[in-house]
């Protein structure tokens, strides 16, 4: 029932590499399911489940990123401002969500209530700690210690995987990462 990863990872060109986080846990999904990609920017990861035949939502509030994900098969590229305004998913429900470096925290309960049970949460971003490294330094935008783990663990998802520490590659940060399961029930 989960996914196995069927599209090279190079055929989606090198602008587009997927987060290894997101490529060592995409394989938790269910097959074929339902996912989005919030705050999607250039649509790395929409790419990656779309070419390896789920249907994917990609939402961003950013139009010229969102046209390059026009046409694309399996593919619904839907701008949407996450943080002002009323929420944008209401009534829509997913199998896997996956958020990479985006963080606005009115929206984390929100992602729980869109999440079908069973489905997963990929989420990877910047933590405290960053701010010294560069961008985004501002306290809004990174993590406290242990968060998403916190957060995860408060809504009652199973933790699959959590991590938080200094990384090197993309590029040198400081980064939370969480793979959750909503329970079935």
């Amino acid at each position: 029932m989960s996914a196995e990863i069927q599209t090279p990872i190079a055929t989606l060109g090198r602008d587009y590499v997927p987060s290894p986080w997101v490529l060592a846990w995409m394989g938790q999904v269910r097959q074929g399911g339902r996912v989005l990609d919030l705050a999607c920017g250039s649509g790395r990861h929409a790419r990656l489940f779309a070419a390896n035949g789920f249907q994917v939502l990609a939402l961003d509030n950013d139009a010229v990123a969102l046209a390059a994900l026009a046409g694309l098969a399996n593919i619904e590229a839907r701008r949407a401002d996450l943080e002002d305004g009323p929420w944008p998913l209401a009534h829509e429900y997913f199998d896997a969500i996956v958020v990479t470096n985006y963080l606005h925290r009115p929206t984390l309960d929100r992602l729980y209530a869109a999440l079908r049970p069973g489905g997963i949460i990929l989420y990877e971003t910047f933590m405290r700690g960053n701010e010294r490294i560069g961008k985004p330094s501002r306290p809004q935008f990174l993590l406290e210690p242990n968060e998403l783990r916190d957060w995860a663990a408060r809504l009652g998802l199973e933790i699959l995987a959590f991590e938080q520490s200094e990384i090197q590659i993309p590029r040198h940060a400081v980064v939370q990462r969480l793979c959750a399961r909503r329970s079935d029930s």
